[in-house]
């Protein structure tokens, strides 16, 4: 998963498309990682490690510099049951067929770093995998 996600980005050229794509993605890996209410170093570790194989590194995006970002957006949907609605933001930003098919793997790895999947996280990748896979 990760060798097609540095294929991708090593192929695109528009700065703009591509960060809004980023972001979309460091959203969804926070969102998997916060649904079931508890947050760890490893599920953190996870996604930056997803970034850094990914290539997303650039003059334009850092992870590190909009993960403070990505995650209060993550919370607010959370506390305010917004999910949904987070999640088609997600989706309308993630045009890539390519970055789509790999967000299931993605999510699932965060979702398993901790080698328990709960009811949350697994509702949610459900949903992922419905609208990615």
């Amino acid at each position: 998963m990760n060798q097609r996600l540095r294929d991708l980005y090593s192929h695109l050229s528009l700065h703009a498309t591509a960060n809004r794509e980023h972001e979309a993605v460091v959203e969804l890996l926070l969102l998997v990682m916060v649904a079931d209410r508890h947050i760890s170093e490893d599920e953190i570790d996870e996604i930056r490690n997803i970034s850094d194989d990914s290539g997303w590194e650039s003059s334009t995006f850092s992870f590190d510099q909009y993960l403070g970002q990505a995650m209060a957006k993550v919370r607010a949907a959370v506390a305010n049951h917004e999910i949904e609605t987070l999640l088609d933001d997600i989706d309308a930003r993630i045009t890539s067929t390519v970055l789509r098919q790999s967000l299931f793997s993605a999510a699932r790895d965060v979702a398993g770093v901790d080698h328990d999947i709960d009811h949350e996280e697994e509702s949610l990748l459900g949903q992922v995998a419905a609208r990615f896979a």
